[in-house]
């Protein structure tokens, strides 16, 4: 029972990250996958145009839910170094599901919203584990000094 415990506190807070990274993860791909279909289905617009527009709109809902939820004890370097690197990896991240989505649509001539669909989750999959180990490496950096659990109320009255 002391090894689990060992093991547990040792790994919490990765679980506790990735629990959340997950979580925000999963209510951005209902996000990007409503955005692509409905920019690929109902608007007819080609699926690589359709897969950075339903990505942009996804990375935007990401980004605020991974700074101020997921990674929020993690040391912020600035809204705007975040900001750009986050969505500099996130082109990166892009350029995944773009090429399953092409290699799906160009090369092997499946362009069924079927076929799109299944290379649109395999690519956000791919992007997925490159996201998550870049930004904890490059985005939301490790705070150098503790962040308190609680904040001290020095000064606070409430009036009745």
């Amino acid at each position: 029972m002391r090894f689990l415990k060992s093991l547990y506190q040792r790994f919490a807070d990765l679980v506790h990250e990735l629990t959340k990274f997950g979580t925000i993860g999963a209510a951005a791909f209902v996000i990007d996958t409503g955005m692509y279909n409905l920019f690929l289905l109902v608007l007819d617009w080609g699926p690589l145009t359709s897969k950075v527009l339903a990505t942009v709109i996804s990375a935007s809902f990401a980004y605020a839910g991974n700074r101020f939820w997921t990674f929020r004890h993690r040391e912020q370097s600035g809204l705007r170094r975040e900001y750009f690197l986050f969505f500099l990896l996130n082109g990166i991240a892009l350029l995944f599901g773009l090429l399953v989505i092409g290699f799906t649509t160009y090369t092997l001539k499946m362009d069924d919203a079927v076929s799109l669909n299944i290379a649109n989750i395999v690519g956000v999959g791919l992007g997925t584990l490159f996201r998550f180990w870049s930004y904890k490496k490059w985005v939301f950096l490790e705070a150098t000094t503790p962040i308190p659990v609680e904040l001290p109320e020095a000064g606070i009255r409430q009036d009745r």
